[in-house]
């Protein structure tokens, strides 16, 4: 486990028309990971994006590319996201009805495997799959748009979901997605988040580059000593 605060911008606050530039920015200012928000209308009330971004995205990054499947029947429509060039693949435990099976077939095509949990999902509903993951993903806000505020309790989360990593002997990195700014992320990052999603924080900000570093710089400060 790292103590290192690792970045993923998300690129649903990015300006769609210049996505490229807004994904250089970020890069250059050291980005860990591409946030990339699928969203499918249904799970979430909200449309974004499909494979064919995430496949011009490979074309224009070399930095790992951490897609967030909000969508239904995710079971039978990973492929497609694995196919376009996914490097890390998170679902959602409300989402998939073969949880364990979709794990193995992101593992067994190459991709870190993660899953997500909302709001009122407790941590337990993972817990016969943590050891078989890379990453679980605390949404710190009901999924569906950006900007929105942070809810309190998402950091009592992160700590119980640390604690659960360290029993189980997994190696998976929590992350967290909502209301990530410079006040919140050290709240998460001292609970045992080591991945800070932002997007609003980030890419809403005159100098993208210098916000990613804030927050970092932010939650760096009570990141040590819990791995």
């Amino acid at each position: 486990m790292t103590d290192r605060i690792l970045m993923a911008p998300s690129i649903l606050s990015a300006d769609f028309t210049r996505l490229a530039d807004a994904i250089s920015l970020v890069e250059s200012a050291g980005a860990d990971f591409i946030h990339v928000d699928v969203m499918d209308g249904h799970f979430v009330p909200n449309l974004t994006i499909g494979p064919p971004v995430i496949r011009a995205l490979k074309r224009i990054t070399n930095v790992p590319l951490d897609v967030h499947l909000m969508i239904d029947d995710a079971d039978t429509t990973v492929g497609w996201y694995l196919d376009a060039g996914a490097d890390w693949v998170t679902v959602h435990v409300e989402a998939c009805d073969h949880l364990h099976r979709i794990v193995q077939q992101i593992h067994a095509a190459g991709a870190k495997a993660g899953v997500a949990l909302n709001p009122a999902s407790p941590p337990e509903a993972i817990s016969e799959i943590i050891a078989d993951l890379d990453l679980v993903l605390v949404m710190s806000v009901n999924p569906g748009f950006g900007g929105q505020a942070y809810i309190p309790t998402s950091a009592d989360k992160v700590a119980r979901i640390a604690e659960m990593i360290r029993d189980s002997g997994s190696k998976a990195l929590i992350e967290v997605d909502g209301g990530i700014d410079e006040k919140t992320a050290s709240l998460v990052s001292e609970a045992g988040a080591r991945v800070l999603v932002a997007g609003n924080a980030i890419f809403g900000r005159p100098d993208p580059g210098a916000a990613l570093n804030a927050i970092r710089d932010a939650a760096q400060v009570d990141a040590g000593g819990w791995a």
